[in-house]
This record gives structure tokens, sequence and C-alpha cells, in this order.
């Protein structure tokens, strides 16, 4: 769970996970933190690399297939034209350019299966890793009590601070908008005076 935090781009959120860390954690329960984050890793990396493979393969195979049929295809006897009982002749259109097998075909055929077999596995592996990453935290009852409290003590720490920014932010806003109203105020007192002095010009004397 902290492990989320470790390398945030807000520093506060890390330096305030690794306190509750080091101040609400045993170093059993550092230790087993760090092993469950690297469980989920290890079983993603797998999985992602097994996916790949498994879509490799499985293109590979459809590719021989395909080749296969094209060479099946070439080697029958085709038909080069139609008569028509009217004795109308029609060339039969040759069909070979398009089932021959072509090198953007296979690279699309390999991306897509690449692809594919790498999220595929990359998920299967990641939700793999979260369960034998959640098996590994409450394993031991005690230790996934004080995780659990830190955890809690972390969000809390996070909402407070959270709080003390829009309280911030509030206040500033305030101070701006009284200051804008002052600005306006004083600009429209300027603006009556001006107004005044060119009607007072305009009189006559």
């Amino acid at each position: 769970m902290f492990a989320i935090f470790r390398h945030h781009p807000n520093k506060d959120l890390a330096d305030l996970a690794e306190k509750h860390m080091h101040d609400d954690l045993r170093p059993e329960d550092r230790a087993r933190l760090h092993k469950a984050a690297s469980q989920v890793q290890t079983h993603a990396t797998i999985g992602s690399l097994l996916g790949v493979g498994l879509g490799l393969a499985m293109a590979w195979r459809i590719r021989q297939n395909r080749q296969q049929l094209f060479n099946a295809f070439r080697m029958v006897a085709k038909p080069v034209e139609v008569v028509f009982a009217n004795g109308r002749r029609e060339p039969v259109p040759d069909l070979e350019p398009l089932l021959r097998p072509t090198l953007w075909g296979d690279i699309a055929t390999y991306t897509a299966f690449g692809l594919g077999g790498f999220m595929l596995g990359g998920e299967t592996g990641l939700l793999t890793g979260s369960a034998a990453a959640t098996r590994t935290i409450t394993r031991d009852r005690h230790s996934w009590k004080r995780i659990e409290d830190a955890f809690r003590n972390f969000q809390i720490d996070v909402l407070k601070r959270q709080m003390e920014i829009l309280e911030r932010e509030a206040k500033e806003r305030a101070a701006g908008g009284r200051e804008s109203e002052a600005d306006s105020t004083s600009s429209w007192e300027s603006l009556k005076d001006h107004a005044s002095g060119m009607v007072s010009t305009l009189k006559p004397k």
C-alpha cells in the first residue's frame, strides 16, 4: 500500500509515507511490505513475458497456416473463365495475389498478437501478484493489523494536509477578493473625480 507513494511526484506524500513506515511499523512489517511489492512486480513481469511468448507463438502458427493454405491453393487447378449458356465467356480473376502472405501482413500479425499477449499476460500477472501479496501481508494477523493501522493514520494525515491546503487557498482567495474590491472602489472614485472635473470645465463662466 505504501509502495504506491514511495516514488510519487508529490514529495510531501512520499515523505509522509516514509515517516509512517518507520514510525508505525516494525522491521518485519516493512520487510513484509517490500516482499509483497516485489511479488506483484515479479508476477507482472513473468506474466508479460509469457504473454508475449504465447502471442508470438500464436502469430507464427497463424502465419504457417496461411502459408500452407496458399501453397495448397496454388497447387490446385483453377478455372480461367466461365462460359454461360448463351455462349458468353467471362474470365475468372486470379485470387493468388490476394492470398499470398506478405511482409506487412506478417508484421501486423506479429505486432497485434505480441501486444495482445503482453497486455493479457501483464494483467493476469498483476492479478496473481496482487493475490500473492495479499496472502503475504495477511498471513500474520498482528502484522496485518499494524500495517492497516499505519495506513489508516497515513490517510488521516493526507486528509489533514488536503484540508490545510484548501483552507489556505480559501484565505488567499478571500484576501484577493478584498484587494480587488478595494481596487475597484478606488478606481470608481477616481473615475467620479475625473468626471466631475470634466463637468466643471464645461460649465459656462
